[in-house]
Parts: structure tokens; C-alpha cells; sequence
């Protein structure tokens, strides 16, 4: 199957209910959609969020229409792995981390989409699956809410049957902190987990401090204390706590992965299929990490499900409430695998 088109659609709008966390306020829902038609007459499709920043959809949309779509017209839609190193040697003058990655990974999960439909089975079956249901958490703790609201969050999530919940810190005072984890945990009981996001909030002393009294609390992992890069400062602060350190979301490519391994600086590893690179290099990545013993839980939901039913090493998918519709549920706090072929328009936010 040859490539013959490349083609993008976005959109942007405000969100209903803007989201906070302890850095940024998310108040957009954009998107841009991104379809690989090959002269076998079939297609397959990919679709990248944006929380934030009316222009980004657009911006990658010129990127993959102008420059990296055009360079892959005539490839073989089944060599996917040659296509991702292609567009990397191609944007690598420019620097591929950053938006050139977002473009390379939507075009990525796009390709995946139409070997899986090209074949008539879901992405998940081609990767070589582990299982067939995948745990998973509930990411509803957002720093908007009050602490009513965040009761109220929390016991709907475990009405749908979450196996835990994750909640946002960093935006206060570490005693705001414990009066919101205090809160979650009266909701919840005792014996289920609860993960904490600061979003890179904290230097190293403060993230010290704060994740000892995390530790105490029971926490189940402490999320992005620190700036992403920061490789040190991460194996610092794992030597520090007992508490995992979960990460990755904000790294780009394996090489940003490989010392963070190395150095042990990461306890639950989390990239994003938007900024790690697609299914391909997730999938990857997750490899690398079950090398070192390290368990993998993606951030975000949607496609990610595919690497994730394929990973030995696997331990949740994140999500936020299910839809009101019915469309989605869980069996033993579990979502189960998307039937269609390709990655299916299901998704797990």
C-alpha cells in the first residue's frame, strides 16, 4: 500500500468547564485529526487533543500539510517504523522534540490505524497482547473543584467502579494539600489508591518535603514533582523517598527516557503518545521500562489502550468519569479492548 495523501482537519474551541492543575488553566478543547489515504483504498486516521491555546491545532496542522506530509507521499504505509525515522531525520535540523514529535506521532498513530483496518483486526491484536482487559484510575481531582466538589468527584468515580483516583496538588500550601487528601481519602476508604499530580510544581527541597508527607498519607505515587527534564534532580529525589516517583508525560523520544531508567529516578513511568512519539515508540519505551523492572501507566487513555494490552509491565490506564451515555463501562474496574479493527473511535477520556 502506497501513500497517496495526507490530509488534516482542526478544530478549537473553550471548553465548558475549564481545568486546573497546579502550573496551568486548561480551558480549550482543540484538535486535529489527521487521515493517510494509500492507493489501496484504504485509510486510517488519527486525532491529537490540546488542552490549551487556540492556535496549536492549527500550527501542527500546517506542519504535518506543509512539511511532513508531503515527505512520505509514495511510502509504503506498512513500513512504519522506516516513516518515523524518516521524519526524524527530517525535522532533526529543526529540532524534532516538540511540535515536529506531535506531528510525527499523530502520522504514527495514523499509520497503525490503517495497517490494523488494512488487516481487519484492532492495533492491539498486531502488537502482540498481553490481555484482554486493562485496569484503571480515575483522573477527576482537578484544583478548580472545592473541596465539596472533589467529594462528590471522587464518589462518582467510585460509583463506576475505579480501581483509584488521582487528584492535583501543588496549588497551595502543602496543608491545602492535606485537607483535600484528607477529604479524597474519607470518600474513597483506605484501601484504594490514591495518586497525586503536582505538574513539575516543585523544586527538589519542596518536592522532598511534600512527598514525605504524601508518603505518610499512603499515597500510591507522587506525580511530576519536578521539571520534567531534570534527570538528577529526579534520581535525587527518588533516593529521598519512599514514595514512587511516577513521570514521563512531558519527555520526548526514548533517548529522554533511557538515563531516567538508567539512573533509577522514575518508579511508575507515564509518557504521552503526543510527545514520547506515538504508538510505536510508547510501545517501545514500555519495553525499555519492563527491562529495568519499571511499571508503565500511560498518560491519557484513547489509543493508548493498544500499547497498553501489549505491555507486560502494565499497571493502569488513566481516564476521566465515563460518559453519561452508557457507551463505556467497566467490568472489575477494568476497561476492556476496543473490538473494532484499527484503534477504533473509542476512547478513555
Amino acid at each position: 500500500m502506497k501513500i497517496t495523501r495526507v490530509t488534516v482537519q482542526v478544530t478549537s474551541e473553550p471548553k465548558q468547564h475549564a481545568i486546573r492543575d497546579a502550573i496551568q488553566l486548561l480551558d480549550r478543547n482543540g484538535r486535529c485529526d489527521v487521515t493517510v489515504e494509500t492507493d489501496a483504498g484504504i485509510s486510517g486516521t488519527s486525532s491529537t487533543y490540546f488542552g490549551r491555546v487556540a492556535s496549536s491545532p492549527a500550527l501542527l496542522g500546517a506542519l504535518v500539510t506543509e512539511q511532513l506530509g508531503p515527505a512520505i507521499i509514495g511510502q509504503d504505509a506498512t513500513m512504519i517504523r522506516h516513516i518515523r525515522d524518516l521524519l526524524r531525520t527530517l525535522t532533526d535540523y529543526q529540532g524534532t522534540a516538540g511540535l515536529s514529535t506531535f506531528g510525527i506521532s499523530a502520522i504514527d498513530q495514523a499509520l497503525w490505524d490503517l495497517l490494523g483496518k488494512s488487516l481487519g483486526v484492532p492495533v492491539w491484536k498486531l502488537l502482540g497482547a498481553q490481555r484482554d482487559a486493562i485496569p484503571t484510575y480515575a483522573m477527576v481531582g482537578w484544583l478548580e473543584l472545592d473541596v465539596p466538589q472533589l467529594q462528590d468527584v471522587c464518589a462518582r468515580a467510585m460509583e463506576q467502579g475505579f480501581q483509584g483516583v488521582k487528584m492535583k496538588v501543588g496549588g497551595g500550601p502543602l496543608a491545602e494539600d492535606l485537607e483535600r487528601i484528607g477529604a479524597v481519602r474519607a470518600v474513597i476508604g483506605d484501601g484504594v489508591p490514591l495518586m497525586v499530580d503536582a505538574n513539575q510544581a516543585f523544586d527538589l527541597a519542596e518536592a522532598i518535603r511534600r512527598g514525605r508527607a504524601y508518603t505518610d498519607l499512603g499515597c500510591r505515587w507522587f506525580e511530576e514533582p519536578l521539571r520534567a527534564a531534570d534527570t538528577a534532580a529526579h534520581i535525587r529525589l527518588a533516593e529521598k523517598l519512599d514514595i514512587p516517583i511516577a513521570t514521563g508525560e512531558n519527555r520526548y523520544g526514548q533517548e529522554q527516557f533511557r538515563d531516567l531508567f538508567v539512573g533509577g529516578g522514575v518508579g511508575v513511568v507515564q509518557p504521552d503518545l503526543r510527545r514520547a512519539g506515538g504508538l510505536t515508540d510508547c510501545y517501545e519505551i514500555g519495553l525499555m521500562a519492563a527491562g529495568f523492572g519499571i511499571p508503565y501507566a500511560s498518560h491519557g487513555g484513547g489509543a493508548h489502550i493498544h500499547v497498553l494490552a501489549a505491555l507486560p509491565n502494565t499497571i493502569y490506564v488513566e481516564s476521566g468519569l465515563l460518559p453519561p451515555d452508557g457507551s463505556v463501562t467497566l467490568t472489575d474496574g477494568c476497561y476492556p479492548l476496543p473490538t473494532e479493527p484499527g484503534l477504533s473511535s473509542w476512547s478513555a477520556h
